[in-house]
Formats: C-alpha cells, structure tokens, sequence
C-alpha cells in the first residue's frame, strides 16, 4: 500500500469515528495545505462525487473561523457536519450563548440564534462542499502576495436534486 492509500484509509476513519459520517474517499485533491498559521486543511472527493474539506488546527477554532478559512479558500460550503452523537449541535451551544447574553429572553428565534451559532468550537471541521470558485483552491502561504497562492486546480459545482 502506498501513501495515498493511508492517506485516504485515514480520512475515512476520522470521518467515521469523530462525525459518523461513512465515506469512501476516490481521490484525494489537495492533502494538509496549510490554511493559516496553525490549520491544515485536506480537500476530497467521495465516491459519490461529493466534495468534502475536513481541517484540524492546533489552536481552537470556532464555526465563523472555518466559515471564513473556506471562503478565503476559494469554496462554497454546503453543510458543516456536527460532531458525532450531537445532530443539534450549533443549535444548542448557539442557545446557551444567547441565553448567557439575553437571560431574561423567553422567545428564541432562529434568526436571534444566527450569530450565536457560529460561535460553537468546531476543530476538527468536517464541511460538505458546494463549490469551487473559478476552479481554483487557495491554500495559505505567508510568503505569497495577500498571504494565499493556488494549492489545486479543480473545477466542482454540487448540482442540487430535489
């Protein structure tokens, strides 16, 4: 087995144990690019042609945090997996840090929630990917004009059925 194998033998693990989310990896499009100064990012496609980004960082990362990292990456995030076990979890500590700010609030509104959810701790981020803007994806390099330089050339475009 060569390095690719364990590499994609690895991202399947991970995705199992800490989402349990199954995937097949089929190829993988860019491995551990740097992403800032303390994440490193993998972009994948899955068996059933679906692109996906796991990234892990040494420092805490919150939602808002992967949110921007995709977006300076040159991609479209479709759904950010929860961790295992925990279907609601942006939901629920977007609540409890609402209800920390506004205890005194009775009716919560999804639209209330919107920024509270974002504040939920997300490391590792396993993000499903909707698309790859002008068929580049950007990884960090502090030495590059503007800190970014192309990692990989790969056009996607998730086309959306019912």
């Amino acid at each position: 087995m060569n390095k690719a194998t364990y590499d994609e033998l690895a991202l399947e693990r991970i995705a199992k144990e800490k989402f349990g989310f199954p995937i097949d990896v089929q190829s993988i499009i860019l491995w551990h690019a740097d992403v800032s100064r303390t994440a490193k990012a993998s972009v994948f496609l899955t068996n059933k042609k679906q692109l996906m980004m796991y990234l892990e960082a040494t420092s805490p990362l919150i939602l808002s945090d992967v949110k921007k990292i995709i977006s300076r990456m040159g991609m479209r995030a479709e759904l950010f997996l929860p961790p295992k076990g925990q279907p609601r979890y942006f939901e629920d500590i977007g609540k409890r840090k609402f209800r920390e700010v506004f205890p005194g609030r009775k009716h919560v509104t999804d639209e209330d929630l919107h920024f509270y959810k974002t504040l939920a701790p997300y490391n590792p981020a396993l993000v499903l990917i909707s698309e790859v803007k002008n068929g580049e994806i950007y990884q960090f390099d502090s030495d590059a004009y503007g800190n970014w330089r192309v990692g990989a050339r790969f056009s996607y475009r998730r086309i959306r059925t019912s």
